[in-house]
């Protein structure tokens, strides 16, 4: 499995996130690719200096098209990291460091994966994590290293003016994307407590 850091739209490394792109065995049958290995995933986040934290629970989402969700983090005690890969259609992902003492603090990285390029991106403790379904419909997977606790989550709002995240919302009819109810009564990153900030 190859990997690189993610980025913000200036080069700034947001140290700890990371590009994910598994090997990929492929001929006229279909294709083979090993999507996950904990020796390999051990191996990353060493040469990361990053704890590897086992994976307690994934999840499975569908969305239709122009559909956001986000921007979602977890504080403590169930701080949560995600490995998020699509496995149909294709989605914008966007992280956000989230982590005070951070030199990247409130920079964003964005990427499209999809069932066909495979890629999968690692949002690390301290990142809030959204995406925008692209295709008609997209289905998501994602690990994440500590159960789900609605006592600790936390959303930020998806077009926070601080953030400015370049969601490709291109045509008029896709201005306001489909939110939920939780999602369309997040705060801003000013509003959030700096308590739950990491």
């Amino acid at each position: 499995m190859d990997f690189q850091p993610l980025t913000d739209s200036n080069g700034v490394t947001l140290s700890g996130a990371l590009i994910l792109t598994p090997k990929l065995f492929q001929d006229e049958r279909g294709f083979f690719s090993e999507s996950w290995n904990q020796r390999i995933w051990k191996e990353i986040m060493r040469k990361q200096c990053q704890e590897s934290k086992p994976f307690v629970q994934d999840n499975h989402s569908k969305s239709i098209k122009n559909t956001l969700r986000g921007l979602h983090f977890q504080i403590s005690p169930d701080i949560q990291g995600k490995l998020v890969r699509c496995i149909v259609g294709e989605i914008f992902d966007v992280a956000v460091d989230l982590r005070l003492n951070s030199g990247s603090f409130g920079k964003w990285g964005g990427i499209n994966i999809s069932s066909t390029n495979k890629k999968q991106i690692w949002i690390p403790e301290g990142f809030a994590h959204g995406f925008l379904t692209l295709s008609d419909e997209a289905e998501v997977l994602y690990k994440t290293t500590s159960f789900w606790n609605p006592t600790c989550e936390r959303t930020i709002r998806w077009d926070d003016e601080t953030i400015g995240i370049n969601w490709p919302i291109n045509s008029p009819d896709s201005a306001q994307p489909k939110l939920s109810e939780k999602d369309n009564k997040a705060i801003s990153l000013e509003q959030i407590n700096r308590e739950d900030l990491f």
